[in-house]
């Protein structure tokens, strides 16, 4: 059975964190930037990812000392001017680059630079910014090799800058609240026993272009590209990107390391290319696997899924514990206690969670309202808010930590198990059989 602390020794140990709200505010005051220094970003790769965390720098507003210096993307008569233009109307001075490296070699006042590139990308241009004096924000996941990804823990190292990866779950305080409040505090759950988490999306056309903005053959084969299509679409591609589990899925297979502790020891897996093209849609479009976690508390059995061809379901992480269990997205989350678990009401009074609205059946009895019962269990809420876009804590602490304010909440070597992992699930799926990861979840 895990340890749960008393209320005095949870008082005692969590000391200034106070109540839930509290905590919220803190972490939020913590990571609002100082506007004693302006930071001077570029922004590399302007696809849809790299058009939300660009927008999303910009209603930050002119006080969060955020000034876009550079712009670079290789669709130069679409994205590239269109974004360029986007910027100056916000008062950023941002140049516009096609090549990366020439953006590194002539732009010398930068101090950092956001990378939302294509997944075999990343390793290369954040290794390259790196030593170029430069922090990095890269999305996830952070490459579509295992080699790539160490490769960018390794360069972080040697150069001493920060690089975070944008698995921005990690600074959702929300997130934060259930893993340090209610699973490493409370231990709410009790002993975790199961997981289960899905990213199911609905049937979806391929991206397409406008013809009289389409890129030359020659440009797109000087960056891997052999059409529109693998450019449009290179997620789905070999070499490209890592499938839709490593765009989605690698999200949410940090959530399960992040709060098990540890990586999986083994993975049994099976899916393939069920729905789309295989000759366009090269990675599987449905994946399910079985992940076997050995935690201080037991082994820990967990599912995960992703199907795109149908958007039934939800995009959420849910843990089971013989005390209760909490179903999280990044928007929402919802706890219940089991029927026969000790009373929450000392953490409701302690703020770490908001008292639920009741049936009045279960009000009559004063118990919580059984799983198997006509009536839905009841669900006990955060009192944690979270209005702003995902995006914003998660590049707020980045730019907090430039300042010295704040560590980083996901620096590569935390980011590079989930990666690795993801990375295994998929082999998995190829080979058909069990694999087995070592301490950093890499495959074997």
């Amino acid at each position: 059975m895990t340890h749960r602390l008393s209320r005095r020794d949870f008082l005692r140990t969590s000391g200034a964190l106070g109540a839930g709200t509290l905590l919220a505010s803190s972490l939020l005051a913590q990571d609002t930037p100082s506007q004693a220094k302006d930071i001077n970003l570029a922004l590399i790769g302007i696809g849809t990812r790299g058009d939300t965390l660009m927008n999303t720098c910009l209603k930050m507003g002119e006080n969060s000392g955020i000034r876009f210096k550079a712009v670079c993307d290789i669709w130069e008569d679409f994205t590239l001017s269109r974004v360029a233009r986007v910027l100056q109307r916000y008062g950023h001075e941002a140049k516009p680059y096609v090549d990366y490296k020439e953006l590194l070699a002539q732009e010398k006042g930068l101090d950092a630079v956001i990378i939302a590139t294509p997944d075999f990308c990343h390793a290369e241009q954040t290794n390259a910014c790196l030593k170029a004096g430069l922090h990095v924000y890269c999305e996830a996941p952070m490459s579509n090799d295992t080699a790539g990804a160490r490769s960018m823990v390794q360069t972080a190292k040697q150069t001493g800058k920060l690089l975070q990866i944008g698995f921005q779950r990690r600074s959702n305080p929300r997130y934060i609240h259930c893993w340090k409040n209610l699973i490493n505090g409370a231990g709410i759950l009790g002993q975790i026993t199961a997981v289960n988490a899905q990213w199911n999306r609905s049937a979806q056309a391929d991206r397409g272009w406008s013809r009289r903005r389409a890129m030359s053959e020659e440009a797109l084969a000087k960056y891997r590209y052999k059409s529109m299509h693998q450019f449009r679409n290179w997620m789905w591609y070999r070499g490209l990107g890592s499938g839709p589990l490593g765009f989605y899925g690698t999200h949410q297979i940090d959530v399960l390391n992040w709060f098990l502790g540890t990586s999986p020891k083994t993975v049994t897996a099976r899916g393939g290319t069920r729905y789309y093209d295989p000759k366009t849609h090269e990675w599987s479009d449905t994946v399910m696997a079985v992940l076997e976690y050995e935690t201080r508390h037991g082994i820990v059995s967990a599912s995960y899924q992703t199907i795109n061809s149908n958007g039934y379901g939800k995009r959420h992480e849910v843990f089971m514990g013989d005390q209760g269990s909490m179903e999280m997205s990044e928007g929402q989350v919802g706890l219940y206690r089991n029927p026969d678990a000790p009373d929450w009401e000392k953490w409701v009074k302690l703020g770490f969670l908001k008292r639920p609205e009741m049936p009045k059946s279960a009000l009559n009895t004063g118990a919580a309202v059984a799983v198997n019962a006509s009536q839905p269990p009841v669900s006990y809420q955060l009192p944690v808010d979270m209005t702003d876009p995902f995006a914003v804590p998660h590049l707020t602490n980045f730019f907090a930590a430039i300042r010295g304010q704040a560590e980083l909440n996901c620096p590569a070597e935390m980011a590079y198990a989930a990666t690795a992992t993801t990375l295994g699930i998929n082999e998995a799926v190829e080979s058909q059989k069990s694999m087995s990861f070592d301490e950093n979840g890499v495959a074997v």
